[in-house]
């Protein structure tokens, strides 16, 4: 990791296009950035370890963030794969205490890191970033319920066709994409293993998915979208 840096221009207006600022105006912008650095991160160097004392939480600029909970025999599940854009830890603020989970850059990563201490700083004075905070732990919890929709009502496969569904570039009926991060982490994100994943990629063969490395064509999006609708179509 790369010892913490101010923000430039550059990165300032990438946070303000996420939702932890939206509603805010200039002043409480301004004043939640100052309590901003920027932080570089290897391919998976740890951000912080679950039980750790809390002294940051942050958001991803490039690169992505594996969010993962460690169990009883050690084991690793993962929880979430962030995103630019996304953050991550800001819980803390309200709560403090202790991570409840660990972080780790997945690809040579950029992060805005925010000291929890400061921020909480500015809550009484300035409600409204405490209201932003809130309104991102409620995107935060709207995703989870999504996520966990997913897990328990579709297959692998629709799990697999409804992420290229809703990140693929149409060209009339056809379609085509390339993956922003490996397969590997792209199996993680849809909570399959692996091997899960190369399962349901063959499996879509018949729906007219091609795959070479991270390059992914698609023949007939209509087709496609009959993959996910079984799952509505079969739901109680």
């Amino acid at each position: 990791m790369t010892t913490g840096m101010k923000l430039s221009s550059a990165h300032k207006a990438m946070l303000g296009e996420t939702i932890l600022f939206s509603g805010l105006n200039r002043d409480e912008r301004n004043a939640l950035l100052s309590c901003a650095m920027i932080v570089r991160y290897q391919m998976h160097d740890i951000l912080f370890h679950q039980g750790e004392q809390a002294a940051f939480f942050y958001c991803v600029l490039t690169g992505f963030a594996r969010l993962y909970r460690l169990g009883g025999d050690h084991q690793e599940g993962d929880i979430r794969i962030c995103e630019p854009g996304d953050s991550f830890a800001e819980c803390m603020v309200m709560d403090g205490g202790d991570y409840r989970y660990g972080a780790q850059a997945m690809e040579h990563s950029i992060f805005a890191r925010f000291d929890l201490e400061r921020v909480r700083a500015l809550l009484d004075e300035r409600p409204h970033i405490g209201i932003a905070i809130m309104r991102s732990l409620s995107e935060h919890l709207l995703t989870t319920i999504d996520c966990l929709a997913s897990d328990r009502m579709q297959t692998a496969p629709q799990r697999v066709a409804t992420y290229l569904l809703t990140h693929c570039k149409p060209e009339g009926l056809a379609a085509s994409m390339r993956l922003p991060f490996q397969k590997s982490l792209l199996a993680r994100k849809l909570g399959l293993a692996p091997e899960a994943l190369s399962r349901a990629f063959s499996s879509l063969r018949a729906a007219g998915v091609t795959v070479s490395g991270r390059s992914i064509e698609i023949s007939n999006l209509n087709v496609l979208k009959t993959v996910p609708a079984l799952t509505a179509r079969h739901a109680p």
